[in-house]
This record gives C-alpha cells, sequence and structure tokens, in this order.
C-alpha cells in the first residue's frame, strides 16, 4: 500500500506546467486529513534543543511572515532535529512563508531548497507531503524552478528503479512539456538525470515482460511521452550531444 501512495503522490509531482517545466505536488485526492495546520504543544526541542531562543517558529497556523533569521532557524530545525512532529510543523510554515515573492529568494540564498528537497525522501508521508508542499510554492520563483527540478527528479529517479512503482509512474497523466526535458539546451545535470529515469523504466518493464507486448495507458500519459515519435526525435538528437556523458547514456537506451 505504500508503494501505491508514493507513486500516487510521484504521479501527482509529474504534472509539468507548460511554461515553466518544473514539478508541481497536489495532494492525492482522499489523503487530505481534517484541520488546515497542526495545532500541537510547543515542543521544548523547537527551540531550547536547537541552541535557538525558545521562540516557537514552527506554529504553522501563524499569519506573520518570518524574516531571515527565522527562516534560517526553521532550515536548521528541518535539517538538525530528528523529531518528526517539529519537522513537520517546520515544513508546514515555511510552505506558508514560501507563498510570498520575497521568502523564496531568501530561502533559496540561505541554502534552503536542498534542506526542504532532502525531506521528499523521508519514509514519513506526512513530511514528504509538507515538504512536496514547501518545493511548489517555492517553485514560483523562476530562479528557484531548476533547483526543485533537481529535487523532484532525485526523488523520481529512486522510485523508478523499483519495479513495483513502474506502472504509477508510466500511467501518471503528463503535460507534453515534460519532453522539454529532453532537449539538448537543458542543463547537463537535469538531461543525465531525465535519461537515467528513462533508462531506469525501461529496464523495469524489460524484467516484467511488457515492451513485448503494449501495456493500456491512457493517451496522455507518461508512457505516451517517452515512447513516442517526439520523444525518440530528442532520443536521436542526443545522440550528437557536445558533452560526452549525455552521448553515451542515450546510446545505453534501446531504440523502439
Amino acid at each position: 500500500m505504500g508503494g501505491a501512495r508514493d507513486a500516487g503522490w510521484v504521479a501527482a509531482g509529474l504534472l509539468l506546467g507548460a511554461g515553466a517545466c518544473y514539478c508541481i505536488y497536489r495532494l492525492t485526492r482522499g489523503q487530505r486529513r481534517g484541520g488546515r495546520g497542526l495545532r500541537l504543544r510547543p515542543s521544548r526541542s523547537a527551540g531550547e534543543a536547537t541552541g535557538y531562543p525558545a521562540e516557537d517558529l514552527t506554529n504553522g497556523s501563524c499569519d506573520d511572515v518570518l524574516n531571515a533569521e527565522q527562516l534560517q532557524k526553521l532550515l536548521y530545525l528541518v535539517e538538525s532535529t530528528e523529531d518528526p512532529v517539529i519537522i513537520e510543523r517546520a515544513l508546514v510554515t515555511l510552505g506558508n512563508n514560501a507563498a510570498f515573492s520575497a521568502n523564496q529568494v531568501i530561502i533559496r540564498e540561505l541554502g534552503g531548497i536542498p534542506i526542504v528537497g532532502s525531506k521528499i525522501n523521508d519514509p514519513n508521508h506526512s513530511i514528504k507531503e509538507k515538504a512536496l508542499n514547501a518545493l511548489n510554492n517555492l517553485s514560483v520563483n523562476v530562479e528557484n524552478q531548476i533547483k526543485i527540478k533537481v529535487q523532484v527528479l532525485k526523488l523520481l529517479l529512486n522510485l523508478s528503479e523499483n519495479p513495483a512503482m513502474t506502472e504509477g509512474l508510466l500511467g501518471a497523466q503528463v503535460d507534453s512539456s515534460f519532453l522539454s526535458l529532453y532537449d539538448g539546451h537543458m542543463a547537463k545535470e537535469i538531461l543525465l538525470r531525465v535519461l537515467t529515469l528513462f533508462q531506469n523504466i525501461n529496464n523495469c518493464l524489460k524484467k516484467e515482460g511488457h515492451l513485448a507486448v503494449q501495456p493500456t495507458f491512457t493517451k496522455g500519459s507518461l508512457f505516451f511521452l517517452l515512447y513516442g515519435e517526439e520523444c525518440a526525435q530528442k532520443m536521436r538528437a542526443l545522440v550528437n550531444h557536445h558533452d560526452a556523458d549525455v552521448k553515451e547514456k542515450v546510446t545505453i537506451i534501446p531504440k523502439f
């Protein structure tokens, strides 16, 4: 059940804005829990245990816009504490503050995107949810988008190695702009990750014997994009890419 839920989250995360090409997370239907915020008792470890003053910054229902110093404290909590309750509350507050354009810049400049992004691999589903919501808000800023593409692709790569996830990933409805990630002008880091994603999915399909018979995926799914003619054209173009690592990666993926 956990694997299926992860696949559902990733399927939602694969929806890409037509002009932006960054992943947008939407909470899977039916998984919302009652209440708009966490109404929890202030925890001593949220302040005193970190060496910062015992200021409760993890109140997700707080309407105040936090300053750079307060945001840095929240990021420190996310990075340093092992208490899942504190991590979740800190991510909620970060996500709320990331809705403001000034804070989108501040959080990036504080190195917050990798810190928040690291939590999308957390085994705690609620923490993963809050991290993806925060990244969604941060992604409104154009300069944040590449860093967040990278973070979500890390999660996708991990899941794409698991054959149990393959059907859920390929069945996800994906905007056609996803294929622009395979354009030759994309950053090398992005290209290598999306090519590895394709390679992993292809390997899983071969193991399951699905390549011999076309599975019943709907039009507009990731399957139709990856195994369609437009993607094939992009792959042929990447064979002549100027970077040797990209060229090598493309040649590993069999032709269809």
